[in-house]
């Protein structure tokens, strides 16, 4: 049995066994383990296991050693933990505070307001399903007691919470750099204007469907005088630091993307301990927070490695690359056949699964096109961030409800999302057509 057939059948396998709602780090680990077995096992040509258990197991501990050894993975829990003390100090809940104020005697301010406190607490937190979940708790509810139309109440955190994906610092943003050898400084600042964008197409879709039904977003009776509201964007500056000094470190070349998230985690918790927002017992917490979800994080990458030293050995991406090229695909029918793939893949599976299962195929196929690896980067990050909220597994949705509770059921807010995923597209095509988009303020920054 050659290499590549047992590519195939693993690849056959691992889709199985996610079918059959094994977790994504112990389908990859094992199947890769005992694919791996396997081709040193056939290499000489008859099948003679006790060649292949030194090998396999050789292989198998050094790329999980080397990668939670690595020195970016780092960023993970810096970044991670920087998120849980922010909120925990009230940092994050202040910008939200402050657009409100700003906005609620808008049609649909609050709604506004939610989206761009997500905004602000993903440039601080980086995770998605965290800042969906954060959010959720703050913004849902009262937009409900204010008699805002569930659908609208609870879509526009259910969107907003996916800018974690695109607005630096972002997990996957670092996850994709470690898997592709690409700067994450680059991706982080590649990110920057695409996340914004989505942003500014969120707070559009609001005042639109507003403006076409007033009843889904009641006038507020409540007004803010202007030293409440200068008082309120006051308040909001250790948000607005953190911020400056992890997108101004980078791109003014102070800071690497590891460096600044050690100094904004320092800076959150010298900030929330001066304003006696932040408690021992508090920070203990929020490491406590940290510690249970890079521990996912790192096992799921770790399992990762491990697999994609498996899809090496096998062949496999040399002979889908060879394919295609047979093919002649166009660079405009290869990045929509990707597209596809990403997108019914993001209706079943987490978004780190899907990037760790499919960047192993993806990358020497992009390679080969001589495509910008950085602006690929963004293209999957934002496909990865639709799936976030598309049926039937929209992980940022289930979040929202489980939050909401029988207020606002699953079929309302997915029949809410659908009129942000209409600008969640627009953008992806803008960002597959428009490179600069992404690459602009990276090249900037050289």
């Amino acid at each position: 049995m050659d290499a590549s057939t047992i590519g195939m059948i693993a690849f056959a396998a691992v889709l199985i066994l996610l079918a059959l709602r094994v977790p994504i780090a112990f389908t990859l680990a094992s199947v890769a383990t005992v694919g791996t077995f396997f081709i040193f096992a056939f290499r000489s040509g008859s099948f003679a296991p006790e060649r292949a258990i030194k090998a396999t197991t050789s292989m198998v501990f050094s790329n999980s050693f080397d990668l939670v050894h690595s020195y970016d993975l780092s960023m993970i829990p810096l970044f991670v933990a920087l998120g849980h003390i922010a909120y925990k100090a009230d940092i994050t809940t202040k910008i939200y505070h402050a657009a409100k104020v700003w906005l609620t005697r808008l049609p649909g301010g609050v709604a506004m307001a939610s989206v761009m406190g997500c905004g602000g607490f993903s440039a601080i937190t980086g995770s998605s399903i965290a800042c969906a979940s954060t959010m959720g708790k703050i913004c849902t509810p009262e937009m409900l007691r204010m008699g805002y139309d569930p659908r609208l109440a609870t879509a526009s955190v259910a969107a907003g919470g996916t800018l974690g994906s695109l607005i630096p610092p972002s997990v996957l943003f670092i996850i994709y750099g470690i898997f592709t050898e690409t700067s994450i400084s680059s991706l982080f600042l590649a990110g920057i204007l695409p996340g914004l964008l989505t942003l500014a197409g969120f707070i559009l879709v609001i005042a639109v469907w507003v403006w076409y039904s007033p009843e889904i977003a009641p006038s507020t009776a409540t007004r803010y005088s202007t030293s409440e509201r200068l008082r309120a964007a006051r308040d909001s500056w250790p948000a607005v630091l953190l911020f400056v000094l992890i997108i101004g470190g980078i791109y003014g070349g102070i800071f690497t993307a590891t460096e600044a998230a050690a100094v904004c985690v320092s800076a959150a918790a010298v900030i929330g301990f001066a304003q006696r927002k932040l408690t021992m017992r508090s920070l203990w917490e929020a490491v406590k927070e940290t510690c249970i979800q890079t521990s996912a994080i790192f096992l799921i990458a770790a399992c990762a490695k491990i697999f994609v030293a498996f899809v090496a050995l096998t062949g496999v991406a040399p002979m889908i690359v060879g394919a295609v090229s047979d093919a002649q695909l166009s660079v405009v029918l290869l990045m929509l056949c990707i597209a596809v793939i990403y997108l019914l893949l993001g209706m079943f599976l987490d978004p780190i699964g899907i990037m760790v299962l499919t960047l192993p195929l993806m990358i020497p196929l992009v390679e080969s096109y001589d495509l910008n690896l950085i602006w690929f980067g963004v293209v999957v990050i934002k496909l990865l961030e639709i799936g976030l909220i598309t049926p039937p597994v929209g992980l940022n949705v289930f979040v929202i409800a489980n939050v909401v509770g029988k207020e606002a059921p699953i079929d309302k807010i997915f029949a809410g999302i659908t009129r942000f995923l209409s600008v969640d597209f627009i953008v992806l095509i803008l960002i597959m057509s428009f490179p600069t988009l992404s690459l602009l303020i990276p090249m900037a920054a050289r």
